[in-house]
């Protein structure tokens, strides 16, 4: 029991900023993304639920496993919606904040171990979130409010508070 919530409580955490691996230099990977200011938010509106998983970063998050995926959605009409929230967190003046947020869809039907998404909408909504951009205007409102509360009482709030006005506009109250 203790092994199962030492490992939740890793995996609750952003990844905050990093030392630039570079240092300076303009050797092998320069030029490269670097995912390393990116956490991925699974939001659950099913269970009302939302957690980071990492392991949705290499498309191994809890949600994903197990499951078939297709690219036609009609092969999951009957399953249930997840949301993968990229999350880049990046440092202010006053801290830490969440500086990028866009989600990208995911459908899974458990019976029929298939599932749905769309590979390059989730490679679109990374990079969209790298840069800063807010993308959560196609989200549902019941997804938008359990990742709006999520972010909110993460960690005391410190970083929702850091935010943009443009994040807390769209995300609802």
């Amino acid at each position: 029991m203790s092994d199962q919530s030492s490992n939740q409580k890793k995996t609750n955490q952003f990844t905050i900023i990093k030392d630039d691996p570079n240092d300076g230099h303009g050797g092998y990977g320069i030029g490269s993304i670097s995912l390393e200011n990116m956490s991925s938010v699974i939001i659950d509106p099913n269970d009302d639920r939302a957690y980071v998983d990492m392991e949705a970063m290499h498309a191994r998050s809890a949600v994903e496993r197990r499951v078939k995926f297709q690219n036609d959605r009609e092969v999951v009409k009957n399953g249930k919606l997840y949301w993968i929230v990229w999350v880049t967190v990046e440092k202010g003046e006053n801290g830490p904040y969440f500086a990028g947020v866009a989600g990208s869809e995911i459908v899974v039907d458990r019976k029929i171990k298939r599932a749905y998404k769309s590979m390059p909408e989730h490679v679109k909504q990374m990079e969209q979130s790298l840069k800063g951009k807010i993308v959560v205007d196609h989200m549902d409102d019941h997804s938008k409010k359990l990742l709006k509360d999520f972010l909110a009482d993460f960690e005391g709030g410190d970083m929702w508070k850091n935010s943009t006005k443009e994040l807390k506009n769209a995300l609802p109250e």
